[in-house]
């Protein structure tokens, strides 16, 4: 039988590199704001609670969730991810199991990627878990340091890594699993480091020092080619992999694209089955094609519902719920 777990989303960054007067957790990826994508991916995991840690553009936050199964927890000042999660657990007080920690910034995370670390955090009866990927480029992130029987000895960020630590291609973006003890240790946390920031990844060693274990699931999803998007360019990248991955779940569902790399589908529209799409047609928002829907090249459509068996003409725009036919 599965632990009951609540899930804490850190989404308290002012995200400077983004350049940008919308706070960083609303820019938008594949037609949802980061943030939503990680919100959409817990849920069905059915926690006891689900806790957004706000902080820039707080209010902006809270109104576009404000339909969404989850409660708000203030970071006023942002002094690290072990500060964010304290922030959140006087709200987990009186709610048993475990806390899954995620990081609002992920958009490429999957269900299945989420459900593979509770399952193996419970197999593992550790103390704590955590999720890591070995990358091509680990620069800027946290280094997975392991002894010579390949147990985890810590975790350093690159700020504080030496030269031979800064190597290391296994990297944690930020995803763990605590037990109920993480009430006592994350008090003890310090920001003695580079950053002068109280560091999450540093409530292994309390873990590891009370003999309570800590476990690593290796991640095998697309989530290791991105792991947080900090920045336009990472922006840029988290809509490429997102995009290709609703085209390949369509096709699997029975929709034919004539040029796929030319085709562009929001996370947000439903296809019908032998749905054709030719090449440029671009579909936003609350799209619906019903079955056997033909959409003509350059398309462009945007919450619309098209009945089953429609062909709609090649450069047609039809946009805001325009009647159909």
């Amino acid at each position: 039988m599965s632990r009951e777990f609540s899930a804490v989303i850190l989404a308290a960054g002012h995200g400077t590199r983004m350049k940008s007067s919308l706070p960083k957790m609303l820019h938008a990826v594949a037609g949802r704001p980061l943030l939503e994508h990680v919100v959409r991916a817990v849920l069905p995991l059915q926690p006891e609670r689900t806790i957004l840690v706000v902080g820039h553009g707080a209010e902006r936050v809270r109104q576009h969730f404000s339909d969404f199964d989850v409660s708000f927890a203030l970071q006023e000042e942002q002094l690290g991810t072990g500060h964010a999660l304290k922030t959140a657990l006087p709200a987990l007080a009186d709610i048993p199991g475990d806390i899954m920690v995620l990081t609002g910034d992920s958009p490429l995370l999957t269900s299945q990627t989420l459900e593979a670390l509770r399952s193996g955090h419970q197999r593992s009866r550790a103390g704590m878990t955590m999720l890591t990927y070995v990358v091509q480029d680990p620069t800027g992130l946290g280094r997975v340091v392991r002894d010579d029987r390949g147990r985890l000895a810590r975790i350093v960020e690159e700020k504080d890594a030496s030269e031979s630590e800064r190597r290391i291609r296994e990297i944690s973006p930020g995803l763990f699993i605590f037990d109920r003890h993480v009430f006592d240790f994350i008090g003890r946390l310090s920001n003695d480091n580079a950053q002068g920031e109280y560091y999450l990844p540093d409530l292994s060693r309390f873990y590891l020092e009370a003999g309570l274990g800590v476990h690593t699931v290796e991640g095998e999803d697309e989530t290791g080619l991105l792991v947080g998007v900090n920045d336009r360019s990472q922006l840029a990248c988290a809509e490429r992999i997102l995009r290709e991955r609703i085209r390949r779940h369509w096709m699997a569902e029975g929709v034919s694209m004539v040029a796929p790399e030319q085709t562009f589908i929001d996370d947000t529209v439903e296809l019908g089955r032998d749905v054709i799409l030719e090449p440029g047609v671009v579909l936003r928002g609350a799209v619906r094609l019903g079955e056997g829907v033909r959409v003509g090249a350059y398309s462009v459509l945007e919450d619309v519902t098209v009945p089953p068996g429609e062909a709609i003409a090649p450069h047609t725009v039809r946009l805001r719920a325009e009647a159909a036919g």
